[in-house]
């Protein structure tokens, strides 16, 4: 998996950052190694994005994008790396400027470990058509383990009655590709997803911020972050 492995870019909304800081005691940073972590150690894991079939061993098991067996490194596939600390709350962004999910087949799907390999279901991003923008994603971890990564679906909830949104599956929000700016619109299309976690670290701590997201609206974890002029935020409190 390392042979086909690079980083898109990350920008992560809280105090993560690749470099290990005193509080991190994790010293694994690939997304296709094992490890144990603890409250406050950095995780590394990935997002691959393919086409969907891609993600499956002949068309009917699903295996984690780090087993060899998948042909992502002969297809066209990209792979981004994130490394939020465990149990925060982190906003992960792609900036639709730089990298478009429709080119790579408009799936993704993220995953970490090896021996102990885990990888949430394939999620539909974006085609020529349709653009999903915001995800929430739960790592759940058991002993400090990664045991299984899901999205957290809202069922269309947030866009009910909006003009500007399709619900996809009666469970994403989706705006119409030709409003996004890349293709010519005025909507920011970069792809926002909202980390957090659940389970136990591997001192049995329990790991509580996936409660405490579970209580936000699909969007607010942008309204939380000064920087973030110009982007997501004065868009979506235009659509709202």
């Amino acid at each position: 998996m390392e042979s086909i492995l690079f980083v898109i870019f990350l920008v992560t909304l809280s105090s993560s950052s690749f470099v290990a800081e005193s509080s991190d005691n994790n010293r694994v940073f690939s997304p296709c190694l094992d490890t144990k972590v603890q409250v406050s150690d950095g995780f590394t894991f990935g997002i691959a994005f393919a086409q969907r079939n891609n993600f499956f061993l002949n068309s009917t098991v699903q295996l984690s994008p780090c087993d060899s067996r998948l042909s992502l490194s002969s297809s066209n596939s990209q792979i981004a790396v994130f490394r939020p600390k465990v149990d925060e709350i982190s906003l992960l962004t792609i900036n639709a400027s730089s990298f478009s999910p429709a080119t790579y087949g408009g799936y993704m799907v993220a995953f970490a470990g090896r021996k102990y390999a885990a990888r949430s279901p394939s999620a539909f991003v974006a085609n020529s058509t349709y653009t999903v923008t915001s995800f929430t994603l739960v790592l759940e971890f058991k002993k400090g383990r990664l045991q299984n990564l899901y999205w957290k679906r809202d069922g269309c909830a947030k866009c009910s009655g909006s003009s500007n949104f399709v619900c996809l599956n009666n469970q994403d929000c989706a705006i119409r590709t030709s409003n996004c700016k890349n293709q010519g619109g005025s909507v920011d299309c970069s792809l926002g997803i909202q980390l957090a976690f659940s389970g136990t670290d591997k001192h049995l701590a329990v790991l509580n911020s996936w409660y405490e997201v579970e209580n936000l609206r699909q969007y607010s974890l942008y309204s939380l972050y000064s920087n973030l002029r110009d982007s997501l935020t004065s868009q979506y409190s235009k659509i709202f």
